[in-house]
Protein backbone atom coordinates (compact mmCIF):
# COMPACT_ATOMS: atom_id res chain seq x y z
CA UNK A 1 0.00 0.00 0.00
CA UNK A 2 1.42 3.42 -1.02
CA UNK A 3 1.20 7.02 0.78
CA UNK A 4 -1.55 8.26 -2.08
CA UNK A 5 -3.85 4.93 -0.50
CA UNK A 6 -2.70 5.61 2.57
CA UNK A 7 -3.97 9.10 2.42
CA UNK A 8 -7.45 8.34 0.62
CA UNK A 9 -8.43 5.41 3.27
CA UNK A 10 -7.65 8.32 5.93
CA UNK A 11 -10.07 10.45 4.29
CA UNK A 12 -12.82 7.93 4.02
CA UNK A 13 -12.63 7.32 7.40
CA UNK A 14 -12.45 10.87 8.31
CA UNK A 15 -15.68 11.49 6.00
CA UNK A 16 -17.67 8.50 6.82
CA UNK A 17 -18.01 8.52 10.88
CA UNK A 18 -16.36 5.86 11.82
CA UNK A 19 -14.34 5.24 14.70
CA UNK A 20 -11.74 3.30 13.86
CA UNK A 21 -10.94 0.91 10.83
CA UNK A 22 -8.27 -2.00 10.70
CA UNK A 23 -7.05 -3.11 7.22
CA UNK A 24 -4.67 -6.10 7.04
CA UNK A 25 -2.91 -7.41 3.66
CA UNK A 26 0.27 -9.55 2.85
CA UNK A 27 2.78 -7.99 5.41
CA UNK A 28 0.96 -5.14 6.07
CA UNK A 29 -1.20 -3.88 9.05
CA UNK A 30 -2.38 -0.81 9.08
CA UNK A 31 -4.75 1.43 12.31
CA UNK A 32 -6.38 4.19 12.01
CA UNK A 33 -8.71 5.52 14.82
CA UNK A 34 -10.62 9.30 15.15
CA UNK A 35 -11.49 11.22 17.62
CA UNK A 36 -15.11 10.99 16.65
CA UNK A 37 -18.14 9.13 18.52
CA UNK A 38 -17.95 5.76 17.48
CA UNK A 39 -20.49 4.55 14.83
CA UNK A 40 -21.01 0.44 14.76
CA UNK A 41 -20.69 -0.62 11.57
CA UNK A 42 -20.35 -4.80 10.36
CA UNK A 43 -18.73 -5.47 7.30
CA UNK A 44 -16.49 -7.77 5.76
CA UNK A 45 -13.34 -6.42 4.24
CA UNK A 46 -12.37 -8.68 1.33
CA UNK A 47 -8.46 -8.98 1.06
CA UNK A 48 -7.73 -6.92 -1.92
CA UNK A 49 -10.19 -3.52 -1.35
CA UNK A 50 -11.77 -1.43 1.84
CA UNK A 51 -15.51 -1.79 1.84
CA UNK A 52 -17.32 1.61 1.52
CA UNK A 53 -19.65 1.39 4.14
CA UNK A 54 -22.26 4.79 5.01
CA UNK A 55 -22.43 6.07 8.58
CA UNK A 56 -25.17 4.63 10.10
CA UNK A 57 -26.37 7.91 11.84
CA UNK A 58 -26.29 11.38 10.28
CA UNK A 59 -23.82 14.18 11.14
CA UNK A 60 -25.48 16.76 13.11
CA UNK A 61 -25.79 20.18 11.28
CA UNK A 62 -25.11 22.98 12.58
CA UNK A 63 -27.74 25.27 15.37
CA UNK A 64 -29.36 28.02 13.82
CA UNK A 65 -27.75 30.39 15.89
CA UNK A 66 -24.36 29.81 14.66
CA UNK A 67 -25.04 30.16 11.28
CA UNK A 68 -25.53 34.00 11.24
CA UNK A 69 -22.40 34.81 13.23
CA UNK A 70 -20.36 32.97 10.45
CA UNK A 71 -22.38 34.94 7.65
CA UNK A 72 -22.15 38.15 9.94
CA UNK A 73 -18.39 38.11 10.13
CA UNK A 74 -17.79 37.29 6.59
CA UNK A 75 -17.98 40.15 4.84
CA UNK A 76 -15.56 41.76 6.98
CA UNK A 77 -13.05 39.53 5.92
CA UNK A 78 -10.94 39.41 2.71
CA UNK A 79 -12.95 37.57 -0.41
CA UNK A 80 -11.16 34.64 -0.88
CA UNK A 81 -13.53 32.95 -3.60
CA UNK A 82 -10.99 33.92 -6.52
CA UNK A 83 -8.01 31.69 -5.04
CA UNK A 84 -8.02 27.89 -4.73
CA UNK A 85 -7.20 26.15 -1.57
CA UNK A 86 -4.60 23.52 -0.80
CA UNK A 87 -5.88 21.73 2.22
CA UNK A 88 -4.18 19.28 4.09
CA UNK A 89 -4.62 15.76 2.93
CA UNK A 90 -3.58 14.36 6.61
CA UNK A 91 -3.52 15.28 10.36
CA UNK A 92 0.03 15.90 11.30
CA UNK A 93 2.43 18.47 11.65
CA UNK A 94 2.87 21.10 9.31
CA UNK A 95 6.49 21.92 8.26
CA UNK A 96 7.08 24.90 5.22
CA UNK A 97 11.05 23.16 4.63
CA UNK A 98 12.93 19.92 4.81
CA UNK A 99 14.50 20.91 7.86
CA UNK A 100 15.00 24.71 9.62
CA UNK A 101 18.29 25.46 7.88
CA UNK A 102 17.24 24.66 4.37
CA UNK A 103 14.73 27.55 2.77
CA UNK A 104 11.18 27.37 2.80
CA UNK A 105 9.62 25.01 -0.05
CA UNK A 106 7.16 27.80 -1.34
CA UNK A 107 6.98 31.63 -0.61
CA UNK A 108 3.68 34.03 -0.86
CA UNK A 109 4.28 35.64 -4.83
CA UNK A 110 5.82 32.10 -5.99
CA UNK A 111 4.40 30.67 -8.72
CA UNK A 112 3.86 27.08 -8.51
CA UNK A 113 2.74 24.56 -11.01
CA UNK A 114 0.74 20.79 -10.36
CA UNK A 115 2.88 18.60 -8.70
CA UNK A 116 5.28 21.02 -7.15
CA UNK A 117 5.83 20.09 -3.30
CA UNK A 118 4.39 23.00 -1.31
CA UNK A 119 4.87 21.98 2.35
CA UNK A 120 5.86 18.51 4.58
CA UNK A 121 3.16 16.87 6.81
CA UNK A 122 4.49 15.26 9.78
CA UNK A 123 1.96 12.04 10.50
CA UNK A 124 3.44 9.58 12.87
CA UNK A 125 7.33 10.06 12.24
CA UNK A 126 6.56 9.62 8.64
CA UNK A 127 7.29 13.57 6.54
CA UNK A 128 5.02 13.18 3.77
CA UNK A 129 5.64 16.07 0.68
CA UNK A 130 2.74 17.54 -0.16
CA UNK A 131 2.47 18.16 -3.56
CA UNK A 132 0.47 21.03 -5.23
CA UNK A 133 -2.60 19.66 -7.55
CA UNK A 134 -3.06 22.86 -9.09
CA UNK A 135 -0.59 25.74 -10.92
CA UNK A 136 -0.96 29.84 -9.75
CA UNK A 137 0.15 32.10 -7.76
CA UNK A 138 0.63 31.11 -3.88
CA UNK A 139 -1.26 34.09 -1.91
CA UNK A 140 -1.55 33.81 1.20
CA UNK A 141 -0.19 31.04 3.70
CA UNK A 142 -2.74 30.29 7.07
CA UNK A 143 -0.58 27.61 8.54
CA UNK A 144 2.46 28.89 10.88
CA UNK A 145 5.80 26.52 10.44
CA UNK A 146 5.37 23.62 13.15
CA UNK A 147 2.10 24.00 13.32
CA UNK A 148 -0.75 20.78 13.63
CA UNK A 149 -2.80 20.45 11.06
CA UNK A 150 -6.01 18.66 10.72
CA UNK A 151 -7.34 16.66 8.01
CA UNK A 152 -8.80 19.24 5.32
CA UNK A 153 -7.39 22.30 7.12
CA UNK A 154 -6.75 24.91 4.44
CA UNK A 155 -2.88 25.51 4.17
CA UNK A 156 -2.50 27.81 1.34
CA UNK A 157 -4.67 30.49 -0.83
CA UNK A 158 -3.32 30.25 -4.75
CA UNK A 159 -4.41 32.84 -7.64
CA UNK A 160 -5.24 30.39 -10.73
CA UNK A 161 -2.79 31.86 -13.95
Amino acid sequence: MDIKQIQELIKFVSRSGVNEVSLEQENFKITIKTNQNPVYVNAAVPAAAPVMAAPAAPVAAPTPATAPAAAAATPATEDTSKYITIKSPMIGTFYRSASPEKPSFVNVGDEIGTGKVVCIIEAMKLFNEIESEVSGRIVKILVDNASPVEYDQPLFLVEPI
